[in-house]
């Protein structure tokens, strides 16, 4: 059995295609290489190309005798889906109808599908469950969760199977040091941070220092990219053992604050970063946490990186460590 991941040079999917490969899976990564790095592929044919290549990706399930997709491949940057919805649209929903269409056509069996809690909008009280309201408020949210639709749509014509995995705030990097978050100009929190401790960046911002939080920031659920990365070899599992489709939350179940991920960078860091303090962006919740039972239950998932400190350490060494191999950052 071969398993296709698209998107797999990117910092999500490089991290499970490494944890595949630990396990001597057989992969093939497709990934235009957009966002994602040739050096993130360790151990796994890559092919360079786009999900909306109909004739490419419909070659390489035939060519490869793929049975399971797990689908990284998307944009990613809520400011940007506000200013240049199209291409969120364009990229993630109508590309991901290509790749749902050619796999229909293989016979592909088992779909692993990238989501994310921009799905739940902002949630009542702050925690969004499985069966929380679909209200996304940016394009980016939106264009996922139509994907989730033709998913779920499909499924019920057809005989695939799927987990959906919505995401909370994806931190941290591989703790072997040899894969991490390479993204140029990276918009999360904990990489702005340890980036402007290294010296890549002048200073971390504040969006919001008045919002009712016990410290006036915003309050996220921060999962470390391995537990993450680990949750879809759970879910590929799963699904193999027969199980059905099934749509879940992947977070911690407690959040920090901005503030609380800046004070543990500064002490990792053994002094203080810059901090630039700012009023709230729009449509930002004062707090986004996930109800994080159900994954629990239905796979088996259990996270062994839950702790703030472990998720700020493996970041900053990897920032050490682009800053002192910039060819990493170059494809």
């Amino acid at each position: 059995m071969t398993i296709l991941v698209t998107g797999g040079a990117g910092y999500i999917g490089s991290h499970v295609v490494r944890q595949l490969n630990d396990r001597n899976e057989r992969v093939v990564v497709l990934d235009n290489l957009s966002t994602g790095f040739r050096s993130a592929i360790l151990n796994s044919l890559l092919v360079v190309g786009d999900t909306g290549d109909r004739e490419l990706v419909s070659g390489l399930l035939r060519e490869h005798g793929i049975d399971t997709v797990l689908h990284f491949a998307a944009h990613t940057i809520v400011p940007e889906s506000v200013s240049n919805p199209l291409k969120y649209y364009g990229n993630n929903t109508c590309s991901t109808r290509n790749l749902l269409q050619c796999c229909e056509a293989a016979g592909v069996k088992h779909f692993v599908f990238s989501s994310t809690a921009a799905v739940y909008g902002i949630p009542d009280g702050g925690i969004a469950a499985e069966d929380s309201p679909n209200r996304p408020i940016n394009p980016y949210g939106t264009s996922k969760l139509m994907s989730e639709w033709m998913l779920r749509d499909l499924a019920a014509a057809s005989p695939l199977r799927y987990v959906v995995l919505r995401y909370f705030n994806v931190a941290g990097s591989d703790p072997g040091g040899r894969i991490g978050q390479s993204t140029i100009n990276g918009t999360l929190l904990t990489k702005v941070a340890c980036e402007t401790a290294v010296g890549k960046r002048p200073h971390v911002s504040i969006f919001g220092t008045d919002y009712p939080t016990p410290d006036g920031t915003g309050v996220r659920d921060y999962i470390h990219v391995e537990d993450l990365a680990s949750a879809h070899l759970s879910a590929l599992d799963y699904l193999r053992a027969g199980g059905g489709s099934q749509t879940l939350n992947c977070g911690y179940g407690h959040g920090y604050s901005v503030r609380e991920v800046i004070s543990t960078v500064n002490r990792l860091h053994g002094e203080p970063i810059k901090v630039v303090e700012g009023p709230r962006r729009a449509g930002d919740p004062p707090t986004l946490v996930a109800k994080a039972t159900r994954i629990r239950e239905v796979l088996g998932w259990a996270p062994r990186h839950d702790d703030l400190e472990v998720i700020v350490r493996s970041q900053l060494n990897w920032e050490k460590h682009l800053l002192a191999n910039p060819a990493l950052q170059k494809n």
